[in-house]
């Protein structure tokens, strides 16, 4: 029985799956996003979620937490100094998993796992949704809000003089 159980273990032996996991989470945080199976998506957004919440506090103490797991200098330099920045506002739900179909072979689910910061497509969609919100009031508010920019630029010219 698999009593508490929880994570995949993608078949594949503890030190075979902890390189694996370590060896994607590095190309992730260089690359900014990775084509992989399903899987191995989900499996990498458990491994990889923890270690960029120790990068949002810079410490000698989370360097060393997060060096252990994926021991290569340059992408913990990455983390620590420019993806850290990007994700500081963020709460949680740093990375977006997004399935792209199956893969012609063995018609596997296949996905693409990303950081959510650092798609500027979908920022921009986002800013755009963000402005069509705004609602316009009825035919009263709309001539007060009308009136009131002729005033402001003649109060402006009184105050040059």
């Amino acid at each position: 029985m698999r009593h508490n159980k929880k994570f995949n273990h993608l078949s594949r032996k503890a030190n075979h799956r902890a390189s694996m996991l370590s060896n994607m989470a590095c190309s992730l945080i260089m690359h900014k996003r990775i084509h992989t199976t399903l899987a191995k998506a989900k499996a990498l957004r458990i491994y990889v979620e923890p270690l960029l919440t120790r990068a949002k506090e810079d410490n000698q103490s989370n360097r060393r937490l997060v060096f252990s797991e994926l021991k290569q200098k340059a992408v913990i330099t990455e983390l620590f100094q420019n993806v850290a920045e990007k994700i500081a506002n963020r709460p949680g739900g740093y990375l977006r998993i997004l399935r792209t179909g199956f893969r012609q072979g063995d018609a596997a689910e296949m996905a693409i796992i990303e950081l959510v910061d650092y798609n500027e497509n979908m920022l921009k969609e986002t800013k755009k949704a963000a402005k069509k919100s705004t609602r316009r009031a009825g035919k009263k508010a709309a001539a007060k809000v009308e009136e009131a920019p002729v005033e402001a630029p003649a109060a402006e010219e009184a105050k040059a003089e």
